[in-house]
């Protein structure tokens, strides 16, 4: 039996901490979905409560109306967990499910429509209902500590779509190695080797650029 609550329009804003004309305004501008219809009885659940309370934690950031309408229509139209997890979730990184609020809390504030819009496209973020669903706690923690470090989380997403680039064409390099000499039964067995040649690589790189600023200056 489902426990799914549903309101009507008053009970809603009621609960939400806004007038039932504010409601309507933002129903009109397709901030929230539209709402279950019963003859002429519409019905609003958890999810418009949700939402409705991100639309006033948003506003009270100071974004605009046109901005978070931006956003309620990248989460309309994004993918949803299912999507982002593709076939099944990831081999070793897990995935975090969020509130906007908690996401917006990750970031100090830097949780803007274009950003939050950029992440979704990228395939870091998907919705599960009223929540968020980051694809990789590792991949949020680094991203969130590198904004405590004052480093725009518009750069860092810009930095993460470069290095997807590059790590695709990593992961092709050994598949095709492995596939050349092997079985494609054995990439799975053979995965933490990759690993670890990326990982030193990228030391020994990182190495000779601080080195290499170390010298000019």
């Amino acid at each position: 039996m489902s426990d799914k609550r549903e309101y009507r329009m008053e009970e809603l804003a009621e609960l939400a901490g806004i007038t039932v004309r504010t409601l309507r305004f933002y129903r009109e501008r397709k901030l929230i979905p539209p709402p279950r219809r019963e003859g002429r009885i519409a019905w609003y659940d958890d999810h418009h409560l949700a939402r409705l309370r991100t639309i006033s934690a948003l506003l009270e950031r100071g974004h605009t109306l046109s901005g978070i309408a931006e956003l309620a229509d990248a989460f309309d139209h994004g993918r949803d967990v299912g999507d982002l997890l593709g076939l099944g979730e990831p081999t070793e990184e897990t995935p975090v499910r969020l509130t906007p609020e908690e996401l917006a809390d990750r970031f100090q504030g830097q949780d803007t429509p274009e950003n939050l819009a950029a992440a979704l496209e990228l395939g870091y973020l998907g919705t599960d209902g009223e929540n968020i669903v980051h694809i990789s706690r590792r991949l949020l923690d680094v991203s969130s500590a590198l904004v405590r470090e004052g480093i725009p989380l518009a750069g860092v997403l810009d930095a993460g779509r470069r290095v997807r680039e590059h790590a695709e064409a990593l992961a092709g390099i050994f598949a095709d190695l492995v596939l050349a000499h092997a079985r494609e039964e054995d990439l799975p067995r053979l995965r933490p080797l990759a690993r670890a040649v990326v990982e030193a690589e990228l030391s020994l790189a990182l190495d000779r650029r601080l080195r290499t600023r170390s010298e000019e200056d």
